[in-house]
């Protein structure tokens, strides 16, 4: 069975224009992507400024995209980090937390994700807190789906050491605390991983007790490292034995979105055709669909250089790319120009505050 597929916009650093982001759920949606997940790293006001309530301007903007998704029937949801909610489980955080999620029910969410990644989480009780941070989200009934994305959203030890030492038992304990309605994200063995071992995904299940949604950190390019690059090339074949094993198949966009579509619109693809996809003419089509076939012919050729060597790689004359795209009149090739001029570098700095 071909999981529900959708978008967790779940980047660091340069967040998209809402103009950019209709586009982008037009094309998806049309291509059979069901849900949009709308939590970028940049609005710190579902971050680390996530008691702070959104002024008017932004609730409209809210609301008019979420009229948008209803109207080519996608389900729209917003991803709450509540920072450290679970350090303090006092009064004044709750009635924060209820504030926040009052503001949020006026917008009238299908789905709402509650992240706890990128904080602090060697405590012995973790699992617990969150529960109850989650059941009162469950109680406020803000939307009718929920989803989780646990402190430690995968066994890749890096996240052991810049957060602590996850506690003992902690996907147990929290599948054993969370509603059996709540759904988990996942981002598999590692943070960004490649593939998918389906032994993995099946003991990660059975400790949460439920299908694991994943979140798969591809084609999205975000980062101090991987901004260097662009994720052109569409989904493995390998990703069709994922069917039947996950809930829901979410994707964290590429900072580039009109350029993240090549990728996107292959994944469907995948899992329509199976063991018989062929990746090499999805790719073509997809590009060819966002690009038009003159564009898509010069990115394609490009390609192995845009996405293995890098903006700073061997290889690559940044300003023979950029006179090679620069006077192009497409939205995509203004986005590899406006790379391949550090448009969109990342620090270390910016990952640590947003």
């Amino acid at each position: 069975m071909i999981p529900e597929l959708g978008i967790i916009e779940g980047y660091f650093g340069r967040m998209w224009s809402w103009p950019d982001r209709a586009f982008v759920l037009r094309t998806l949606a049309a291509a059979g992507y069901g849900f949009f997940h709308y939590a970028p790293k940049g609005e710190a006001r579902l971050r680390r400024g996530w008691r702070d309530p959104f002024d008017d301007a932004a609730l409209h903007e809210l609301a008019a995209f979420a009229r948008l998704c209803r109207a080519l029937g996608v389900r729209f949801g917003i991803g709450l980090t509540p920072y450290e909610a679970h350090l303090d489980s006092g009064p004044t955080a709750r009635r924060a937390l209820k504030a926040k999620l009052s503001q949020l029910r006026d917008l009238g969410l299908e789905d709402l994700v509650i992240l706890f990644d990128d904080m602090r989480g060697d405590l012995p009780d973790l699992a617990a807190r969150q529960a109850d941070i989650v059941s009162t989200c469950l109680v406020e009934a803000v939307a009718e789906r929920h989803f989780v994305v646990p402190s430690y959203y995968s066994d890749d030890p890096i996240l052991d050491r810049v957060f602590g030492a996850r506690p003992a038992h902690y996907l147990r304990d929290l599948g054993r605390g969370l509603a059996s309605t709540v759904s988990v994200y996942w981002t598999g063995e590692a943070v960004c991983s490649k593939t998918y071992d389906i032994v993995h995904l099946d003991r990660v299940s059975s400790e949460l007790e439920r299908p694991v949604s994943l979140w798969d950190n591809y084609p999205v390019n975000d980062g101090p490292r991987m901004s260097a690059y662009l994720h052109l090339r569409g989904f493995p074949r390998t990703h069709a034995d994922l069917a039947g094993r996950v809930r829901h198949h979410a994707i964290n966009p590429m900072l580039q979105p009109r350029l993240g579509l090549i990728a996107a619109l292959t994944l469907p693809i995948v899992y329509r055709a199976g063991q018989a996809h062929a990746e090499a003419e999805a790719l073509r089509d997809a590009a060819v669909q966002v690009l038009g076939e003159s564009l898509a012919d010069r990115l394609l050729a490009d390609l192995p250089l845009l996405q293995h060597a890098g903006r700073s790689g061997a290889g690559l004359d940044l300003s023979r790319l950029i006179d090679r795209y620069g006077g192009l009149d497409h939205p995509a090739a203004l986005e590899i120009v406006d790379w391949a001029c550090g448009g969109y570098a990342m620090g270390d700095e910016l990952v640590r505050t947003q």
